[in-house]
């Protein structure tokens, strides 16, 4: 993907399944000149994620899919991404695995953030996790997604120091102030290497 600039920012789409705070940091980094990705689509699975308020507030188009036919979503998803002409989706909190087909349709274009890591502790419960294995570290990963869970091409990493009294909860605070950090940084690589 060429570099853009001004108005030409990449068309970009956040999915977002609960609380979107993940998605606020993308929209204020979205608004700096240096950003180049411009956010015009909050799509979710979730009716009630309180992410959604952040559609409302920054007036960014909103779409809110029913998952009960996957294969029915996707097509629908898929449908307003290329309706809305989007280049990248970010994933941010989003609680639903995309099916291969969908990942081939936006190959190299769909990233994702993961409170691990990775390759350690794929899928749930990643502090948890850690913290039962007594870990010294965990952190953040943002990722290209590939047809295989938590698995394609690491874009960036920070590690996050794990405190002996430190709690499940405790440890998803930390590492979430880093992920705000980590995904505009990740796309900056990206877009402006």
């Amino acid at each position: 993907m060429a570099l853009l600039t001004g108005s030409n920012k990449i068309k970009t789409s956040v999915f977002i399944s609960g609380n979107g705070s993940n998605l606020k940091s993308l929209i204020k980094f979205s608004k700096q000149r240096k950003s180049p990705i411009l956010i015009q689509l909050i799509i979710t699975d979730n009716l009630y994620a309180k992410g959604l308020n952040y559609a409302k507030h920054y007036k960014i188009k909103k779409k809110i899919i029913d998952f009960k036919n996957k294969n029915l979503a996707e097509k629908k998803i898929i449908f307003e991404l290329k309706k809305n002409k989007i280049d990248c989706v970010c994933l941010a909190g989003f609680m639903r695995i995309l099916s291969k087909n969908f990942i081939k349709n936006f190959k190299g274009k769909i990233l994702n953030i993961h409170p691990s890591l990775l390759p350690k502790y794929k899928g749930l419960n990643t502090h948890q996790r850690a913290i039962n294995k007594k870990e010294k570290f965990s952190g953040c990963t943002v990722h290209f997604v590939s047809s295989k869970l938590d698995s394609g091409k690491i874009i960036l990493q920070k590690k996050v120091r794990i405190k002996s009294n430190d709690t499940p909860k405790k440890l998803a605070k930390k590492i979430l102030a880093q992920e705000h950090k980590l995904y505009p940084k990740a796309i900056l690589k990206i877009f402006n290497p």
